[in-house]
């Protein structure tokens, strides 16, 4: 029996989403932070390192392979990006059992980082090509497959993994390489791109438009205002919310440690990975939420209500002492940080066009990157040098961020974007020089 024609686009969207779940796996970075402290006795500020290098080396590679995309195909992308972040996980638990800090750096940081920007670009653009009639579904639901990753991994490997090697991180870090690797080489091979007829099935309004800009580079839109108010904006949200991701596991045992001091380090660990698993969660449905409700309100007002709300609730999380409550602010920021992640391709889209999708959204990723190695590490910093007052500064400095990119949204719109270049008849008319005389 032959099968529905729409089954192999729905295979391709599960591997899609395959893919990002596991590659997403590394928002958990916090269960294992506190572990690294007191196992290893490296300071806050040096574990956090290990993360922001993840973050950074991962918008810095998803930038490269938005560019790299249209020539190489997603398959290869998508599988040299699973072999990166497996080896990374390898290395980094070799490093761990050699207690070498740099070599960790290396493997986590560096290598599995790169291999998560090759994996993160090439789902959402190929899903995007896959389905040009549900765009914004198909891709707020790969998105959301990245967002829940750490629910995967603090609730289900990483628990399972130290109780089988009696918490010896190398292990744990071996087996999450391996484990991995069997999920993730198989799914890369089913990533292709749509044949052609369905690749073709684009709108008349979008072959227009694909016909304006004809013979524009793209680093000319590079230089436009719009895109640079597109990163800035998208900068102050992940650098908010990436800060309280990397930090939420000891943050959340903090103030639990202030309301409830009798509490054993095990049942607070507990409860940071109960927090981690919760949030994930927000933020894999924040990105599907918010997604959809850019499509109704567009794209512009929802940032502003994503950067706005979040303003006040790091207010009321600067001084908040009640573990429950923190807890449930800390789930609502998540849920707007992943709103940024979903609200971003289609907007790229709506304003640029989906001819330049890849290379553009890979560029705006750099801000991921940015935010990635400025967002930890103030608050590592914190931690280390003002132990008592951490959360309280954390979120300070996240309100000033979050205020910025709240004032940016004010210079964006949801217009398309087009540059003309001038031509010899548009010359001749602007001068009021007749045609015959030419």
């Amino acid at each position: 029996m032959a099968l529905p024609r729409h089954m192999p686009r729905m295979v391709i969207l599960s591997a899609c989403v395959t893919l990002q779940v596991c590659l997403g796996t590394v928002y958990a970075w916090s269960f294992f932070q506190t572990m690294l402290v007191r196992q290893l006795g490296w300071t806050f500020v040096e574990t956090a390192v290990a993360f922001s290098l993840a973050i950074f080396c991962l918008g810095v590679a998803a930038a490269w392979a938005g560019t790299a995309l249209p020539r190489l195909g997603p398959r290869k992308l998508a599988l040299a990006g699973s072999v990166l972040f497996c080896t990374g996980y390898m290395v980094a638990s070799l490093a761990l059992a050699t207690d070498q800090m740099l070599l960790f750096y290396i493997g986590y940081g560096a290598i599995g980082g790169a291999g998560i920007g090759l994996g993160y670009v090439t789902p959402v653009a190929t899903v995007a090509k896959w389905f040009p009639d549900r765009k914004g579904l198909a891709t707020g639901t790969v998105v959301m497959g990245f967002g829940i990753g750490a629910l995967l991994l603090s609730k289900l490997l990483a628990p399972v993994l130290v109780v089988y090697s009696d918490g010896d991180l190398p292990t744990v870090f071996l087996g999450l390489g391996i484990i991995f690797a069997v999920i993730l080489l198989p799914v890369s091979l089913l990533l292709s791109d749509p044949p052609p007829a369905k690749a073709a099935a684009t709108t008349s309004a979008a072959k227009v438009h694909e016909a304006d800009d004809a013979g524009v580079t793209t680093r000319e839109y590079l230089m436009t205002r719009e895109f640079r108010c597109m990163w800035i904006v998208f900068f102050c949200n992940i650098a908010a919310g990436i800060s309280v991701i990397s930090f939420q596991s000891s943050l959340l045992q903090d103030v639990w440690g202030l309301a409830a001091p009798d509490l054993e380090p095990e049942t607070l660990a507990a409860y940071g990975a109960t927090l981690i698993a919760a949030s994930s969660v927000c933020n894999g449905v924040g990105r599907l939420f918010w997604g959809l409700l850019s499509d109704r309100l567009g794209r512009t007002r929802v940032l502003r209500i994503l950067l706005g709300s979040q303003m006040v609730v790091f207010g009321v999380l600067m001084t908040e002492q009640n573990p429950w409550v923190f807890s449930v602010l800390v789930c609502y920021v998540l849920l707007c940080f992943g709103g940024g992640f979903a609200t971003m391709p289609s907007f790229i889209v709506d304003v640029f066009g989906n001819r330049r999708m890849s290379t553009l959204y890979g560029a705006i990723l750099t801000a991921w990157a940015a935010a990635g190695i400025i967002g930890p590490l103030y608050v590592g910093y914190l931690k280390d040098q003002y132990p008592d007052r951490a959360v309280t500064y954390c979120f300070l400095i996240g309100i000033f961020m979050l205020g910025v990119g709240y004032i940016f949204t004010y210079l964006l719109t949801d217009d398309r974007v087009v540059i003309r270049r001038p031509t010899v008849e548009g010359t001749l008319r602007h001068f009021n020089i007749p045609l015959r005389e030419a």
